[in-house]
């Protein structure tokens, strides 16, 4: 039996083809998320989450662990899929960019581990902030799954 095909998403005039990220909700407790304010031309100076694109051949979780080793110093386990969004966006000096973002938790391999601002011409540093209580302005795509109700919590930690 076929399902009716969804609409196709209006992002303007075609591009090649649209872009994979991975991004990490990592998490520690208490609520909170680590979040850090984004220098890129797409989404700049608003919070997001550690990530980037995925590599060829490269798993979600061994994406999820490198980006992240990448742009804030820090070790993660536990890492699993929580959603996938798809998104064309139309800011900054990209004016259509399609990318479809592979969410991802973890939480920190040592909870000692402070992060660091490895890549401070992409990012201007992190923090940790309440889920309940989050930095604005979001990133696009987050601030959308935020106000949808979206919660990256395990649902015993709610």
């Amino acid at each position: 039996m076929c399902e009716k095909t969804p609409p196709k998403m209006d992002c303007g005039s075609p591009s090649p083809s649209p872009k994979v990220g991975v991004a990490v909700f990592l998490l520690k407790e208490g609520n909170k998320v680590l979040l850090g304010r984004r220098f890129s031309s797409i989404g700049y100076n608003t919070f997001a989450l550690p990530g980037d694109h995925l590599e060829f051949g490269e798993s979600f979780e061994e994406c999820a662990a490198r980006e992240m080793k990448e742009d804030t110093g820090l070790d993660i386990e536990k890492i699993e899929f929580l959603t996938v969004i798809n998104n064309c966006c139309s800011e900054g000096a990209n004016p259509r960019v399609h990318l479809v973002c592979i969410l991802m938790r973890a939480v920190l391999a040592n909870p000692q581990q402070v992060p660091q601002n490895i890549e401070p011409e992409k990012c201007d540093g992190w923090d940790w902030y309440d889920w309940n209580n989050l930095p604005k302005p979001l990133f696009g795509p987050l601030e959308s799954m935020v106000h949808g109700g979206f919660n990256p919590f395990p649902a015993d930690q709610i």
